[in-house]
């Protein structure tokens, strides 16, 4: 049914539907690979629409885990993999956010992510620091542009909060990184 629709002229990919949300990011959300990829074979897909809360498909694939849309969205050149959504989260955040590995691997291997932009929250080290994925805080600390040494806005770093919440394998990977055990209130 959507190759038919596709191979019509009169259909426009990029319409929203009443709940503001393109064909292109509900197939991204819900991990639709198939559907993605027919959709982005068509040339006037614009990957960067955003939903009402400024969310692109590549921030949802990111958010939900599915490595398979990331790995097709990323392989667009007009896909903005540094788009942040209206609270300032990008996709590494939120990759980061619920320790989708995968997904930061994929983010981090494309030259154009920020990996020490915040959002309100925190940088995608301090967060996965927090919640204690330790492989995404290995594939951050790969990265010679990551500060293992930067704060949120409360002051503390991601050393101190992996040491707050008594994430030791995470400790000591930090550890490794930096000279002192700041931020630990």
């Amino acid at each position: 049914m959507v190759k038919l629709l596709l191979a019509r002229d009169d259909v426009n990919p990029n319409t929203l539907n009443s709940d503001g949300e393109s064909p292109l990011l509900c197939a991204s959300q819900l991990g639709h690979e198939g559907v993605v990829r027919l959709l982005l074979a068509r040339g006037d897909v614009n990957p960067n629409l955003t939903d009402w809360e400024g969310r692109t498909s590549l921030w949802l694939a990111s958010h939900w885990g599915r490595e398979g849309v990331v790995r097709l969205l990323l392989a667009r050149d007009d896909a903005n993999p540094d788009k942040p959504d209206r609270e300032s989260n990008t996709p590494l955040v939120e990759a980061s956010l619920f320790g989708h590995e995968g997904v930061v691997r994929l983010l981090l291997a494309r030259g154009d992510v920020n990996p020490n932009k915040p959002d309100k929250n925190g940088r995608p080290l301090w967060l996965a620091s927090s919640k204690g994925y330790e492989g995404i805080v290995r594939l951050l600390l790969a990265r010679p542009d990551v500060n293992p040494h930067r704060s949120d806005k409360g002051g503390r770093t991601p050393l101190g909060i992996a040491c707050q919440r008594g994430h030791f394998p995470i400790i000591a990977l930090l550890r490794s990184q930096t000279t002192l055990c700041t931020g630990m209130d």
